[in-house]
């Protein structure tokens, strides 16, 4: 049976697991453990998916609990993708923070998983990467 919380120390090691297994690697500075870890120590919303202690699902995000809920990554493991585990891990998520419009980047080949649930597209979503001036 597969359970879901809120953690304060997800380990280093499982988060590269997680990334790395999901696929969600390829999108991640991997290469970068010293970056990697600042953005789970950073983050304020952690929630995670496990059977048997095993990482299954991560969530890492930042959030007011009440307005906004900025989600940073959604990683299931491969060989969870397909069950329910991500909307699961949602649906956790948006229980902590029913008020709070859950926001996100998804990569091309997840947005049918987003639509399905019922996200719907923003047009008003800009970035400016670190390498960009600001003007």
């Amino acid at each position: 049976m597969v359970s879901f919380q809120v953690e304060k120390n997800l380990s280093l090691e499982e988060y590269i697991f997680i990334l790395n297994d999901s696929g969600l690697g390829k999108r991640r500075p991997m290469h970068d453990s010293d970056h990697l870890r600042r953005m789970i120590e950073s983050s304020n919303l952690l929630v995670t998916a496990r059977e048997k202690n095993q990482l299954v699902g991560v969530l890492r995000g930042l959030s007011d609990f009440c307005y906004r809920c900025f989600i940073a990554d959604l990683a299931v493991a491969k060989a969870y993708q397909g069950k329910g585990i991500g909307r699961e891990i949602l649906q956790f998520t948006r229980s902590l923070a029913p008020d709070a419009r859950l926001i996100l980047f998804a990569a091309e080949d997840a947005e049918p998983f987003y639509q399905k649930l019922g996200f719907k597209l923003h047009e008003h979503c800009y970035q400016l990467k670190p390498e960009d001036l600001l003007g």
